[in-house]
């Protein structure tokens, strides 16, 4: 049985629909693309979430090896653009494992900062697959962050995982942006670090895009996920739970969707000179790559960073290699780049993240 006949078994499994409401609100989409300009740009990012962003700790369990923390914050992304964040999802709801003893010297204390895949409501699924033996195994703590539109931070109207409108899905990535970098202040205030950012499938996606908004060295560990999950919905798992007919019927029957998506939804194929640079660079990078790159003499005798025993233990815990940019020592002045990996999957696993 082929790859999209498993998936088109596994979605017919499940019998609940998507943006059940359209598109959503047109002046609303109008304010996320715009929105989306700033928190593209790095440098503007930063600027929208306070390094000493008030984060409370709200209990504390003690075990045997490790401590479980269980906060909460209110979404900066809220604040920046109020009424399109639904109440319940206002603040973000985390958990921390933190283990009682650090072994890795130099009073180095990594962290990883989990993001849900579709479906994954709460923290027990991430903490018991993901946690506990990067803990056990690696010494690594964890923070697992809620989804907006997830568990505790679920409308009440919201039937399981189902976003009422397509906007929901930007309003959520805009979201865990802007958290996940509050996290990484939390963690560097309270003496934690080196830091990384991992998930599965949607929580792949979303940590590429924490990751990017990060302006110093993090690992980024995403896993059985791409740059983009357009082909999902349009001819993947999930194109059988969307009604094509009422966003078909919303955008013919209503001008101002019609102006805004048309002016907004555009592919990057044909107007986007860094889309055309990535496509380059990747045809080019295998033959090239390692003949082009000026790395220091010095760099050759410089041991594994931090960072990238980092990454290996977040790769080993999924069972799964990491090829790309791991294994490259990038001089000073690229630090601000962040340490970026490409992961590729060697089997299946964590089924009940997809």
């Amino acid at each position: 049985m082929g790859a999209s006949k498993l998936d088109r078994v596994y979605r017919n499994l499940v019998l609940s629909k998507f943006f059940i409401r359209g598109w959503g609100n047109p002046e609303n989409i109008k304010r996320l693309f715009e929105f989306r300009k700033i928190v593209s740009d790095r440098e503007k990012c930063q600027s929208l979430v306070d390094s000493q962003h008030k984060v409370f700790i709200d209990k504390e369990e003690d075990h045997k090896h490790y401590k479980i923390l269980n906060g909460h914050f209110q979404s900066p992304f809220a604040y920046h653009l109020p009424g399109l964040v639904p109440v319940e999802s206002e603040t973000a709801y985390f958990q921390v494992l933190l283990p009682k003893q650090w072994n890795w010297g130099n009073g180095l204390k990594p962290m990883v900062v989990q993001l849900a895949g579709t479906g994954d409501h709460f923290f027990w699924r991430r903490r018991m697959l993901m946690g506990k033996p990067l803990m056990k195994e690696w010494n690594i703590g964890s923070i697992i962050l809620e989804n907006p539109f997830y568990g505790l931070r679920k409308p009440k109207d919201q039937k399981l995982s189902c976003l009422h409108n397509v906007s929901d899905i930007f309003v959520m990535g805009g979201c865990l942006i802007l958290e996940s970098l509050v996290l990484f202040h939390w963690c560097e205030r309270n003496g934690l670090g080196p830091l990384g950012v991992t998930g599965v499938s949607m929580g792949g996606h979303m940590a590429s895009l924490a990751a990017s908004s990060w302006p110093k060295p993090v690992v980024l560990v995403p896993c059985l996920s791409w740059s983009t999950a357009s082909s999902v919905f349009t001819r993947g798992v999930m194109s059988g739970a969307i009604d094509w007919s009422l966003l078909e019927s919303q955008y013919y029957s209503n001008q101002i969707y019609n102006e805004i998506l048309d002016m907004v939804l555009q592919s990057p194929a044909n107007s986007d000179c860094a889309f055309d640079a990535g496509k380059q660079f990747a045809q080019n990078y295998s033959r090239h790559m390692g003949a082009n790159l000026e790395v220091p003499s010095s760099a050759h005798s410089i041991p594994p960073s931090n960072d990238q025993r980092l990454t290996k233990a977040v790769e080993e815990t999924f069972n799964f290699k990491l090829s790309g940019l791991s294994g490259i020592v990038l001089p000073e002045s690229w630090k601000r780049l962040g340490s970026v990996s490409v992961s590729t999957p060697l089997r299946k696993m964590l089924q009940p993240f997809l």
